[in-house]
């Protein structure tokens, strides 16, 4: 593999990510791919400032279209600092969370409308799309559960259940929308979740 790629992957809160970012890397260093893992919002230093201040249980008076627009610029900071650079040397880059996050809690729960994110985004991404989108999708009220049991909550998870109910229904609605995105269930055994991920990862390298 000789070209830069860039896999993220999606799901609502508590859906296991980031656990399946890290087997992933794995996979990859074990390749002997070199592999930059990052997430959204942060990655950066300007990005993880702005990541504090989203998700600020202090913050509650926060507008939804600021909260939109700051999740745009520190994805606007991370893709021009780390991603792109990354990709044109050839990197594997894997994002915890992208561009999907904001058109699920942004564009749907928060009623901001998918086009109105959607166009907030373009400017962000510079024409960057992801290569591969996982989308592991995880009944809402059993991923808060898990982070209920994890820590704190911080101010996106603790904005009720309703909201989570949307994220999760959104979530399931763009799956339908963008042809991009791989649906995985959530509810299997880490490994499997994770063997799925690499075989369909292990397909488009072979294809591409």
């Amino acid at each position: 593999m000789n070209k830069g790629l860039l896999i993220a992957l999606e799901g609502p809160d508590g859906s296991g990510k980031s656990t399946q970012i890290e087997l992933l890397e794995k996979y990859f260093v074990d390749k002997g791919i070199e592999v930059i893992r990052t997430r959204e919002p942060g990655g950066t230093k300007i990005s993880e400032k702005i990541r504090a201040v989203i998700l600020d249980n202090d913050n509650q008076e926060m507008d939804n279209m600021c909260e939109a627009l700051l999740y745009a610029a520190a994805r606007a900071q991370l893709i021009k600092e780390v991603i792109k650079p990354a990709i044109a040397e050839g990197k594997v880059v894997l994002c915890d969370r992208f561009v999907y996050s904001s058109i699920v809690y942004q564009g749907i729960a928060r009623d901001l409308g998918i086009d109105t994110v959607k166009s907030i985004n373009d400017c962000a991404l510079g024409g960057l799309e992801a290569d591969l989108v996982f989308m592991i999708s995880i009944p809402y009220d059993k991923g808060i559960g898990r982070k209920k049991n994890q820590r704190e909550l911080d101010r996106l998870e603790n904005v009720g259940m309703d909201f989570h109910k949307k994220v999760f229904e959104g979530y399931s609605k763009i799956s339908s929308i963008y042809d991009k995105i791989e649906l995985i269930n959530g509810d299997d055994s880490i490994e499997n979740i994770h063997r799925n991920i690499v075989n369909r990862v292990e397909s488009y390298i072979e294809h591409k």
